[in-house]
């Protein structure tokens, strides 16, 4: 595996090391934990849309790790991002519908937030060591 150094003291070995995977992966569980009371009616449908975009998010964030450009890096993060504004949507229909209560939502959201910023910055990162 390759070897990052972020601020010259913390190495990178494995996408699990990455903060935006570790926030992604509560985010799936948190997703995985609220679709177990939706109606069952929507087991084939939003329920396994929204856990799919979930899964997604953290999939890609560690595709991307694996990359060896940082364009294929930046695409597979990209992609990363896509999935998380598919989940954030779908999550907004869900509230809609009452399967949410605003609670939860707002905790799935602000954990959608952060994971977003995480995904971000990784990009920002490998975009400017690009530059240089």
């Amino acid at each position: 595996m390759q070897n990052y150094e972020i601020g010259g003291s913390n190495k990178i070995k494995s996408f699990t090391d990455l903060n935006a995977h570790k926030e992604a992966h509560k985010l799936v569980l948190l997703i995985y934990k609220i679709t177990k009371e939706f109606p069952k009616e929507e087991r084939f449908c939003l329920i396994d849309q929204i856990r799919r975009a979930a899964v997604s998010i953290v999939s890609n964030i560690a595709e991307g790790f694996s990359r060896n450009t940082i364009k294929d890096k930046c695409q597979f993060y990209s992609l990363a991002l896509g999935s998380l504004s598919e989940l954030q949507s779908q999550l907004l229909i869900a509230r809609d519908l009452k399967y949410l209560t605003n609670q939860i939502f707002n905790q799935i959201a602000q954990q959608s937030i952060i994971v977003r910023k995480l995904i971000s910055g990784l990009k920002r990162i490998k975009y400017q060591n690009e530059k240089i």
